[in-house]
């Protein structure tokens, strides 16, 4: 609705995983290096963990076009509420590997003779798990047993684990110890600081087709970046409403005030104190800010503004 006012060829702030709006900072890039660093190494087990909205899913979308185009094999598993004998079917549906049985032993050993052929052909293969913190204690068990497939050297499969800290607290339980040890490296994903805030949102907007036009005034940015806590997919919403806003208004540039009734439309006003809350603070009965919360009720919020852009009458969006 707003790209041609604004000189765009595509929507910048979408929320959709899209590798190819990958920001790099200094943790992206290290994450990233340690991804492709265990994969090629044959490590066996990585884990990639990070707050809500921080940008795993993307990532792992940008390992996922890597690894395609190095012709590795892989099996990308997005719905972790899944039984044993489910994910074992999705995994060999997804690797493309035929087993005619249902039974568990001919699965793992037709996935078995499978990894051995690309092994023997100096090829690879990689299971990605996300929402990883989702898995039942026996899916876990499980995909620890499957890095039994090795030989006397090395792995035969390598597997990515992507969750949220709670992933990282579930595998600190005495029944998954097994699985914590074999966890070779470890990545994660961060907030972004003001700077990167100010830097991600140029880059998608030159993605996008800007010509490098100020579209946000900077105090405007300061503000997203506050109100959002460096969080880069509520970032994206708060953007995607502001630039709705000042089209509606006709206004080239997008200014404190509109960033500020975005924010209270999200109900998002006050959320920063909250964050930086002390712990002492928190003990004396103070509400805490749930990040998880917020991001349900701006998705909410922002279905709404859909639907109510595309209400406006015609006159309007002229």
């Amino acid at each position: 609705m707003y790209k041609e006012f604004y000189g765009l060829r595509a929507n910048p702030f979408n929320v959709n995983p899209d590798p190819r709006y990958l920001f790099l900072t200094r943790h992206t890039e290290e994450a990233l290096a340690c991804l492709t660093y265990g994969i090629q190494s044959r490590k066996g087990f990585v884990l990639l963990t990070g707050e809500v909205g921080t940008g795993k899913t993307t990532l792992i979308n940008k390992l996922l076009e890597w690894l395609r185009l190095q012709q590795v094999a892989t099996a990308f598993v997005f719905n972790s509420r899944l039984n044993v004998p489910q994910f074992l079917d999705y995994m060999m549906s997804d690797f493309g590997i035929p087993c005619e049985s249902r039974a568990k032993s001919q699965i793992l050993l037709r996935l078995y003779n499978w990894l051995l052929d690309r092994y023997r052909a100096g090829e690879t293969a990689v299971l990605i798990v996300d929402e990883a913190q989702n898995l039942s204690e026996e899916v876990l068990e499980e995909i620890r047993m499957l890095t039994n497939l090795e030989t006397f050297t090395e792995k035969l499969l390598q597997i990515v684990l992507v969750g949220q800290p709670e992933l990282e607290l579930k595998l600190k339980q005495p029944q998954l110890r097994q699985l914590r040890q074999r966890l070779t490296l470890r990545a994660k994903t961060h907030a972004l600081t003001l700077d990167e805030t100010k830097a991600y949102i140029q880059q998608r907007l030159l993605i996008a087709g800007s010509n490098g036009a100020q579209i946000f005034e900077p105090e405007a940015l300061a503000s997203i970046h506050q109100y959002a806590s460096g969080i880069p997919r509520v970032i994206n919403l708060l953007c995607e409403h502001c630039l709705v806003s000042a089209f509606v208004d006709q206004q080239k540039s997008v200014g404190p005030p509109v960033v500020d009734a975005v924010a209270r439309d999200f109900d998002l006003v006050g959320t920063t104190a909250a964050v930086a809350e002390t712990p002492a603070a928190n003990a004396n009965g103070a509400e805490k800010f749930d990040l998880v919360d917020a991001l349900r009720s701006l998705a909410t919020l922002a279905d709404r503004l859909r639907q109510q852009d595309k209400d406006l009458p015609n006159e309007r969006k002229l």
